[in-house]
Formats: structure tokens, sequence, C-alpha cells
């Protein structure tokens, strides 16, 4: 829950070489990638009949068939980036709960499509990142996806607390209210309240908690939250693809970095 601090020390290292790349959102329903200067080149259903099979590679937020889960990145990456990849930093994010075993196998798939360097960060951080205020104040980010919900606390940019519940909008019955969506989310904020010691909670419920993910997008499931936790909620533009927007700006800011390094000694460029 708070290796963040790992993964900011290591964002910006060793992507001498890079000139181009490709941020992914790999969710339990849909897979999404973003290109600098492109925006979002592809918002494709993960298995059930998509394009890349019948399985479900991920299920609630976790990777379950690593095979199929790298032939379609392997796709996305091939029609995005090309075959040479050798220039190419590749970023995808995970739920901030993700174990250890995630992480790897995440890594690992990135590895094997043959890029010059990989980064795997959470997806709070990354919605921060592309909708949250720009100061270090407090925040609260919801992420409602298709079979997982998580509530983050970051403050400072990293994770003070996290909880996950394994709900989503998958679980609701066709016309059905989101209650047990809604009822979710407040039991995990009553959780991190209980927990909290500093305040931190409370300052960032006073901002407004930030909704992201597939769950913002539904009228009933954010006037819920709001209602039910007594306080005003913001949306980014676009919730659904929240995620993978902020990681692409990770992505961007890494290439950028690159563009201003100095050349190696011995190397052009």
């Amino acid at each position: 829950m708070r290796d963040g601090r790992r993964h900011d020390r290591s964002v910006h290292r060793h992507h001498r070489g890079a000139t181009r790349g490709l941020a992914l959102d790999l969710g339990s329903s849909r897979t999404r990638a973003w290109i600098p200067g492109q925006g979002v080149v592809a918002d494709t259903v993960s298995g059930d009949g998509g394009e890349y099979g019948h399985g479900r590679p991920v299920r609630r937020g976790r990777i379950v068939d690593p095979e199929s889960c790298g032939r379609m990145l392997a796709r996305i990456a091939d029609r995005t980036l090309g075959h040479d990849r050798d220039d190419t930093v590749i970023v995808l994010s995970h739920p901030v709960l993700a174990g250890p075993g995630h992480r790897t196998a995440a890594r690992e798939m990135l590895r094997a499509l043959g890029p010059s360097d990989v980064i795997v960060l959470d997806s709070a951080r990354a919605a921060a990142a592309y909708a949250g205020p720009q100061d270090s104040g407090p925040l609260l980010v919801v992420d409602i996806g298709a079979e997982l919900t998580e509530a983050t606390l970051l403050v400072g940019g990293l994770v003070r607390d996290a909880r996950q519940a394994e709900t989503g909008l998958s679980d609701l019955g066709p016309g059905e209210a989101p209650a047990a969506v809604v009822r979710a989310v407040l039991d995990m904020v009553m959780a991190m309240w209980r927990q909290d010691r500093h305040g931190a909670l409370l300052g960032a419920l006073r901002r407004g908690p930030l909704l992201a993910g597939g769950g913002a997008l539904r009228p009933d499931v954010t006037s819920g939250i709001a209602v039910r936790l007594g306080v005003p909620v913001r949306l980014a533009d676009d919730p659904a693809t929240t995620v993978v927007r902020g990681a692409g700006l990770v992505l961007s800011s890494v290439l950028r970095r690159h563009a201003a390094a100095p050349a190696l000694p011995g190397r052009s460029g």
C-alpha cells in the first residue's frame, strides 16, 4: 500500500535513448492505450469476445492469465509503436493494492515487448497526475471500475492509505441501483477515517473526492457517493480515461527529461 515511495524514485531513471512511448491502463473489462501527441489510441474490450480472445486475462484487478494478457499487450504495441521498440518507454498502471505478484507479472510482460524501459505505477497517482490539484495537499481518489473499486488517500503525491472492494459496475444487474457500489465507497472511507490521525482525510473530503473510472460516468453513482459522504465530488473530463491519460502525462514527463538530458559520451543526440 505504501510502495508508491519506491516507484517515485524509479520513474525518471535510465531512459536515455528513448524517444517514443506508450501508456497503458489494463482493466478488468477494458484496456486503454495512450500515445504522446495522439491521445487515446486504443480502448478495447479485454477478452470475453473482444478483439484479443474469449478469456478474461484480468479479474478483479489481478492478472490471472499472463500469457493471453501478454499477447493482447503485444498486439497493441505492434499497432501503436511498430515492431522495433528499442527507443521506447512503456508505462502501465495497476490497482493501488495490487500485490507483488501482479506487479512482477506486469513488469515481465512489458519487458517482453522489447522497450528501452518500463514504468509500473498505481492508478490513483496516475489519476491525480491528470485530474488532481497541482499542490501537495491531501487528495482522496475513488476509482470505480467494472470489477473493482478503490479509495486512496494521497498526501504529497504519496499513498497515505488505500482500501479496496471487489465490487464494481459489472456486479449490478440491468437497471439495478448502485447501492452496493456506493456502500462500498462509504465503508472504505469510514475505515480510513478511523485510522486517520492527522486530519488528512478530513482535508481531502473538504476539497471534494476525485472520482475516476467508468462508474464516475453514472450520475446515480456520483450523486449517491456525494449524498452518503455529505460532500461535493469532483470529476475529471472523461473519467473512464483519467488513469491512462495520467499515465500518459508521466510518460511525457519522462520523454521530456530524456530530450533535455545531455548526450552520453560517445553517443550523438
